[in-house]
């Protein structure tokens, strides 16, 4: 009985369930599928800082470090993105990080995720169209043909 009871205690620590957590390498937002590296140490004047371009929408799955949209490991949703004067977006963008602008450089494209096409504008428009020309078709008035000449 008490080598069942420990056999089962062994099975149940070696095939349990696994704890995971995954280590973020820097700080990054990801804005329009561009990832930018959040540069803590390269502080920006307000007065460089332009035009509001974006917002963090999404967090990364810290398990698997899947991400889409504009997504950010280090700040909390709703974190706006804004351009700095004089430099372009694709180089670099800036964040208000506890009332001090920081720059975030551009580092590489955001992996593909189906999340990105699911949630896009342009495709649910689309859906919505088809769905609309579906449910329309049988309601269209029909020709007859006059057979009785």
């Amino acid at each position: 009985m008490i080598r069942i009871l420990f056999l089962s205690l062994f099975l149940i620590i070696v095939i349990g369930p696994s704890v995971q957590a995954l280590t973020w390498a820097y700080p990054f937002v990801v804005w329009e599928g561009k990832v930018y590296e959040v540069k803590e140490d390269q502080l920006i004047d307000e007065n460089e800082i332009g035009d509001k371009i974006g917002k963090v929408e999404t967090k990364p799955d810290d398990t698997s470090g899947n991400y889409y949209g504009n997504a950010s490991n280090h700040y909390p949703i709703g974190t706006n993105y804004y351009k700095i004067k004089g430099i372009s977006t694709s180089d670099a963008i800036a964040i208000k990080d506890d009332n001090k602008w920081v720059k975030a450089t551009y580092v590489h494209r955001a992996p593909f995720h189906i999340m990105n096409v699911l949630t896009n504008g342009y495709f649910i428009a689309a859906i919505v169209v088809m769905v609309v020309i579906v449910i329309g078709i049988p309601f269209l008035p029909r020709k007859t043909s006059d057979a009785s000449n």
